[in-house]
């Protein structure tokens, strides 16, 4: 078995399926590399409660990677390891800039969702499917104007996240968001959105802080993911895994291609790479 001590995973298009269930395959390799002393640890572009119950009622998960890096929670002591933040005033700011484009936008702020509710209200029209609208209805609280709210409140947003329905836009936001806005981390994390968090904010970070604390060398670590916000965190690890529905950046950086989401690719890839053994040249093949 490989001397591996942690894994860290993200969660949709990765540990969960395309309708956000754990196979019980995934589950079950889980539940084995637990037992084999590995610590098992969700990476999420959300908060600690607004995980799926069937992640946070796995047994054997303590910490959690939320908000794609902003904290490291731990669920047992029910407390924040550590953090990174956006000012108020600076989300503020960010946020007047987003006034002037046609699309939805809210934040994270004390491990809950927030949004204006003139754009809470227009959520159906943004999207990109039923789950995503049952994410914002059940996971964000309308207030009469988020800056507003912000500037009263005056404490640090973990992330802001916006909807596009213009997909054009959105590729020119892109290549222009972090140009603009050059002290922040601008990344993607599903097929509509774009998402602002502090520059250190990253799932990469986020991951060395937590081994780190634990004392666990960064070449003992492994990581699963999709889509552009895991890539710090596929970088970083001592061995990075994308799924086979990864986008083909996400691939390219990583040393192993698994199967998709839908096929328990993370079962997949812990019973090959960790259980079985795998050389280093069959590590890039699916």
């Amino acid at each position: 078995m490989r001397d591996i001590r942690l894994i860290t995973l993200d969660l949709d298009g990765t540990l969960l399926d395309s309708d956000k269930q754990l196979s019980e395959e995934n589950r079950a390799a889980l539940e084995k590399a637990s037992e084999a002393g590995i610590e098992i640890v969700p990476a999420t572009g959300r908060f600690y409660k607004g995980m799926p119950e069937v992640i946070r009622d796995l047994p054997f998960i303590r910490y959690v990677i939320g908000v794609n890096g902003a904290e490291v929670y731990d669920a047992v002591l029910e407390k924040i390891v550590c953090a990174s933040e956006i000012p108020w005033d600076e989300a503020v700011s960010i946020m007047e800039y987003l006034d002037t484009l046609p699309i939805i936008y809210d934040c994270y702020q004390g491990g809950w969702g927030w949004m204006t509710k003139a754009l809470y209200d227009q959520a159906e029209d943004y999207a990109a499917s039923v789950h995503s609208l049952r994410m914002i209805r059940g996971l964000r609280t309308p207030v009469p104007d988020l800056k507003a709210y912000l500037s009263e409140k005056k404490a640090g947003v973990q992330k802001i996240q916006f909807l596009f329905r213009d997909m054009e836009l959105r590729e020119k936001m892109l290549k222009y968001l972090p140009e603009k806005f050059p002290d922040f981390t601008v990344t993607t994390s599903v097929v509509n959105n774009m998402e602002i968090n502090s520059r250190e904010a990253t799932k990469g970070n986020a991951l060395k802080k937590l081994a780190k604390y634990l004392g666990i060398p960064m070449s003992k670590t492994m990581a699963f993911g999709d889509d552009m916000n895991d890539v710090t965190m596929l970088k970083a690890a001592g061995i990075g895994v994308a799924m086979g529905n990864a986008k083909e950046d996400v691939k390219a950086i990583s040393d192993f291609v698994t199967r998709d989401c839908d096929h328990s690719g993370v079962a997949y890839a812990i019973t090959k790479l960790l259980f079985e053994g795998s050389s280093k040249e069959e590590r890039r093949t699916k």
